[in-house]
């Protein structure tokens, strides 16, 4: 019986400098979608999928971001007293129980793949996931849960993969497949951010990982890669020459890039117009604006 994937790694030491000046003071992954941070989508994501364990991998200036699971008695009294029952229901489901999460220190941007070495003495002998908050993935069943079933079957470590356009597969890890089964695909091989014209596929490695502690051991070996960074995506690689599974999911799902401002902004469209609450008016004034726009061209 397989052992279950009951921790995960967040890696959210990163400065946010695409989203200056706002991230000079507040952490990326605490802006918000609507109402909610990105940094909650994923922790909602992890729990659907049988998480119970949450180790962040954090730097300097993220204080921000570890008051946010925490409890705020003041406000929680406040609100009781005022008998606002819904607005405490939602505070309380952002609180994590003690025990629950874990920060360590990433005190130099060395990568993806230095972060999640940093977590090692947490993480043990234990299949993990890996859980990017940038990618906010929107869909029926969590992207991660689809990955645990999956993994359940299979076994060794897995990627969420989608296919993208031949000219953006330098932005992304890229598998190369030596067989498909419906949304499980086998890898023989994995290339972080090919030039232009070289990558083996067109199907890219976004920000959901399921991996073995045997990656770990990877990453004490492994040179820095592309951009002078240690990447996972090498270290996940390696367990292929070791005549070890990787497995590709294709996951059902939607998937916005926060870190990007485009991505940012067409997940608040979304996420917005999914609001019952807000989609009419909403989409009432999109209607309205490009209606203004068209006219003025």
């Amino acid at each position: 019986m397989r052992s279950k994937v009951t921790k995960a790694v967040f890696p959210v030491a990163g400065l946010g400098t695409r989203f200056l000046p706002a991230t000079k003071a507040v952490p990326k992954e605490i802006m918000t979608l609507v109402d909610r941070p990105l940094i909650q989508y994923a922790i909602d994501e992890a729990r659907a999928a049988g998480i119970t364990e949450f180790i962040f991998v954090t730097a300097r200036g993220k204080n921000a971001l570890e008051d946010y699971f925490d409890h705020a008695p003041d406000l929680e009294h406040t609100l009781r007293k005022a008998g606002k029952t819904e607005l405490l229901d939602i505070l309380k489901s952002t609180n994590m129980d003690s025990g629950a999460i874990a920060y360590i220190r990433q005190h130099k941007a060395m990568g993806l793949g230095h972060a999640v070495w940093c977590a090692r003495r947490l993480i043990g002998n234990e299949p993990f996931a890996v859980m990017l908050p940038d990618d906010v993935i929107a869909g029926e069943k969590s992207c991660l849960q689809q990955m645990v079933e999956a993994y359940e079957e299979t076994g060794g470590s897995m990627v969420a993969a989608m296919e993208v356009a031949p000219e953006r597969t330098s932005s992304y890890g890229v598998l190369d497949v030596e067989s498909v089964n419906g949304p499980i695909v086998k890898a023989k091989g994995m290339v972080e951010k090919p030039a232009a014209g070289t990558a083996p596929s067109n199907l890219a490695v976004i920000g959901r990982y399921i991996l073995t502690p045997k990656v770990l051991q990877n990453l004490n070996k492994i040179d820095r890669g592309a951009g002078g960074e240690v990447q996972l995506t090498d270290a996940i690689a390696m367990e292929i020459t070791q005549d070890r599974d990787v497995f590709g999911y294709k996951f059902d799902g939607q998937r916005y890039d926060c870190g990007s401002k485009a991505g940012y902004l067409q997940a608040t469209v979304a996420f917005a117009l999914d609001r019952p609450e807000l989609s009419d008016e909403f989409a009432d004034y999109l209607q309205d604006l490009l209606a203004r726009r068209a006219a003025a061209k």
